[in-house]
């Protein structure tokens, strides 16, 4: 069994689960892996960290791995996917903060969690992701041109609006008026698109979300389209420059650059257990936002 451990923060969660999961991956003798910058993290932090050093470290992955174990929160899982690529490297989260629809597992069922993937007893739920070209190209965006929550355009500079020319399958949709637009996949809609007012969509729902970012057309909604839709947009503004961001990652593009999104070509493979659902999932994260205001 090939395993690879990617992290990014560290915090007493951090270090538990860390301990936890290591230990356990030595137990059933695994080629375990951990990401360089993560491993240097862990050598700060971790009073054992004498004890994993039959673990290997990498900065790239190929199709040799197993599995990838991403501890942290849903934004980590969203800079794991730079390693996996399209390498249908199968991904598993450790929840180290608050509750996550992408990294659902919890300290204490990290040995039983690990047992179930030996064991078989999982399932794959195929994660769809957006594409993005730019003309003139952009090499930022060209060199990891995929996002897996959203693609997000949005005002730099100022606090005026911006207005983002939208056409979809080369038809004129809208100019939108507003601070941004947000393309949200269906594992985005739970994301920046729901706090702009867009709808919840189950991951293997074939649809992208259009979310206006505060906008000032009156008539303007979130859009529900089909996945298979090329969307193009064309932004203007009062400054000379916008922001597009893919995921966490964040670029600058002139005003008038043509930008095309569309479906990526590959998905991301999450791996769920079998006693947990996206909807199971929904219903803790809706009972949490109770107990919050409670």
């Amino acid at each position: 069994m090939k395993v690879a451990v990617f992290g990014r923060f560290y915090n007493e969660t951090t270090t538990t689960s860390v301990e936890r999961l290591f230990a356990y991956l030595l137990e059933k003798d695994a080629d375990a892996y951990i990401e360089t910058e993560f491993f240097n993290l862990i050598k700060e932090k971790s009073p054992h960290i004498d004890e994993y050093q039959s673990f290997k470290t990498f900065d790239k992955l190929d199709k040799s791995f197993d599995f990838l174990v991403s501890i942290g929160g849903d934004g980590t899982i969203l800079r794991a996917i730079i390693f996996v690529k399209d390498m249908d490297i199968p991904i598993i989260g450790i929840n180290t903060g608050r509750l996550g629809f992408l990294a659902t597992i919890q300290v204490d069922q990290i040995e039983s969690a690990i047992q179930n993937i030996i064991d078989g007893k999982y399932r794959i739920s195929e994660r769809s992701l957006l594409s993005v070209e730019t003309s003139p190209e952009n090499k930022e965006i060209s060199a990891l041109n995929f996002a897996l929550n959203e693609v997000a355009i949005s005002r730099k500079n100022t606090t005026s609006m911006i207005t983002v020319e939208t056409h979809l399958d080369g038809e004129y949709l809208t100019s939108y008026w507003s601070d941004g637009l947000i393309i949200s996949t269906p594992t985005g809609s739970t994301g920046y698109s729901l706090s702009c007012g867009g709808p919840v969509i189950t991951p293997s729902t074939n649809s992208f979300v259009l979310a206006p970012i505060a906008p000032h057309n009156l008539s303007a909604r979130p859009l529900i389209i089909p996945d298979s839709t090329e969307i193009q947009l064309k932004v203007a503004g009062r400054e000379d420059s916008h922001l597009i961001s893919l995921d966490s990652r964040i670029a600058t593009l002139e005003n008038g650059t043509i930008i095309k999104i569309k479906k990526a070509d590959f998905t991301i493979k999450m791996i769920d257990l079998l006693n947990e659902s996206f909807l199971t999932t929904l219903r803790k994260k809706l009972l949490w936002g109770e107990d919050k205001r409670n």
